[in-house]
């Protein structure tokens, strides 16, 4: 499953001047899903 933000998120990764990252939306939409998904892409997140 791939959505549009998870791109956006990604451009925000590789961004020299990135904010802090808030994500907003209505409940059971998914956020949690993304924010997972997106932190594999770290190496320095914990994998449950």
């Amino acid at each position: 499953m791939r959505r549009d933000l998870f791109e956006s998120l990604t451009r925000w990764k590789t961004s020299i001047s990135r904010v802090p990252l808030i994500i907003r939306g209505a409940r059971q939409v998914g956020k949690s899903w993304i924010v997972k998904e997106f932190a594999k892409s770290f190496s320095n997140v914990e994998r449950q």
